[in-house]
């Protein structure tokens, strides 16, 4: 379970950051692509070169298919501007077969995001390159089956979209909300999003009841009708109507804050989501980038201090790892004069 969302400044600087929600142990770190990178895809049958440099989060992983460890990504963004992330999507996500490939360069859902950020400068051009690929079913070394992904993509110009690949189809949606969780699929996310049109920022005033006169209890009374659990549904409503009624952040620094506040709303503590497996699901970190100045700003479940990283500008000739996103925890202490 994921959540992930777009922020734009008084500036119009656009934020795009993420909940990564898993029960699976991952270790992921930070590291930087070039430009010009060359890697294959996953049946080494065709190239891929990228075109822009890219900062992002990921992990070396094992997809199989005869092939050495990959390095695959779940968020980052590009030189342009340019920003995505793949969020889990169990149930809808529909991929071909290795079999099945009819000759396009084959990639793993896994793959998409660093091949989206190596060769898209904005969301405009998502449509076509995602189109100019087949996504194929591939086990990984983590969850040790296939992994159901969609994805999330916006820009410099704060537009957003949504790539979901099901029995039906390759779909790209735009994105009006700038909100994507889980499943069911967005379309579903956006209709659903009518039941909640009474949430309201303001109070609600009183009502008679017979000879009853009836007040709120207290401040937040307009907001009663929005659920409150962890569901992607209840994820989504909660996320999309803070991020339509939240203030205008004036500079980074708050914008910084206020992007980490709306994700807190829907952070995942350990031991409140048991899996079918028995295993826990929570929050493992939160990273959010600034798309202006491909700055990333994140934080882990058990360090809540907020870390930075910057898209390199020296020479690299192949990814670049910038350290594990897992850092000690440090406490600030405060003493008397």
């Amino acid at each position: 379970m994921c959540t992930a969302l777009t922020l734009m400044t008084d500036q119009k600087e656009v934020f795009f950051g993420r909940s990564m929600d898993f029960s699976y142990a991952i270790e992921p770190g930070v590291f930087a692509v070039p430009e010009a990178f060359e890697w294959s895809d996953i049946l080494g049958n065709a190239k891929f070169q990228n075109k822009y440099r890219f900062i992002g989060i990921g992990q070396e992983l094992d997809l199989g298919q005869g092939a050495e460890k990959k390095l695959v990504f779940v968020d980052g963004v590009n030189q342009e501007g340019f920003a995505a992330a793949t969020l889990y999507f169990p149930g809808y996500a529909h991929y071909s077969s290795a079999a099945e490939n009819v000759g396009k360069p084959a990639l793993a859902a896994l793959e998409v995001v660093h091949y989206l950020l190596g060769q898209c400068s904005s969301v405009d051009e998502v449509e076509d390159a995602i189109r100019s690929v087949e996504i194929i079913s591939v086990e990984n070394s983590v969850t040790k089956m296939d992994t159901p992904l969609h994805w999330i993509a916006t820009d410099k110009s704060g537009k957003c979209i949504v790539i979901e690949q099901t029995k039906k189809g390759l779909d790209v949606w735009d994105n009006p909300v700038g909100v994507l969780t889980n499943s069911p699929d967005f379309n579903w996310h956006l209709t659903n999003l009518r039941n909640y049109m009474n949430a309201s920022t303001q109070q609600d005033a009183h009502v008679q009841w017979a000879d009853a006169t009836l007040t709120p209890f207290g401040n937040a009374s307009g907001t009663d009708v929005l659920p409150g659990g962890y569901t992607p549904p209840a994820r989504f409503v909660r996320t999309a109507f803070q991020r339509a009624h939240a203030q205008i952040p004036k500079s980074r620094e708050e914008a910084v804050t206020m992007c980490f506040h709306l994700i807190e709303n829907v952070m995942i503590p350990k031991g409140i989501v048991i899996t079918n497996n028995d295993t826990v699901d929570f929050t493992r970190y939160v990273s959010f980038m600034n798309t202006q100045t491909c700055e990333y700003f994140f934080k882990t479940y058990d360090n809540n201090q907020i870390i930075t990283a910057k898209l390199p500008k020296g020479d690299m000739t192949g990814p670049v790892s910038m350290g594990k996103i897992s850092q000690p925890l440090t406490f600030q202490s405060l003493a008397a004069e």
